[in-house]
């Protein structure tokens, strides 16, 4: 049984692009978000395995968003992401909730394996 995902990206484009990806990893995209109330909401809602989360969003950041998801106790493994390099984020990412860190340019199902630890 495919691992179930909700991906967090205020762009569409990416969202959409993102879905492709980890759908063709063997992934199961079962929704997708667009700012951080609605993350928390889906995430509620939906009781993804993994988020995939966009560190920059318009209502909040990417870590104020896995801070409350961690504290939720929903259990979902949330992975940041972003078109900037991680070292950009420095002490932020090493204290974050979030399991890890995945550079949108290195997007894919078997990264997104490596950094969370779950095999679709």
């Amino acid at each position: 049984m495919p691992r179930t995902v909700l991906i967090v990206d205020d762009h569409a484009g990416f969202r959409g692009f993102a879905r492709r990806l980890l759908e063709a990893g063997g992934y199961a995209v079962v929704g997708e978000a667009e700012d951080g109330a609605s993350a928390i909401e889906a995430a509620d809602a939906l009781r993804p395995q993994l988020v995939l989360l966009d560190v920059f969003l318009p209502d909040t950041d990417g870590f104020a968003v896995a801070r409350r998801l961690a504290e939720s106790g929903n259990g979902a493994i949330v992975v940041l992401t972003s078109s900037r390099e991680a070292e950009d984020f420095g002490a932020r990412l090493a204290g974050s909730r979030a399991r890890g860190f995945i550079h949108k340019d290195d997007l894919s199902g078997a990264a997104l394996e490596s950094v969370a630890g779950a095999a679709p």
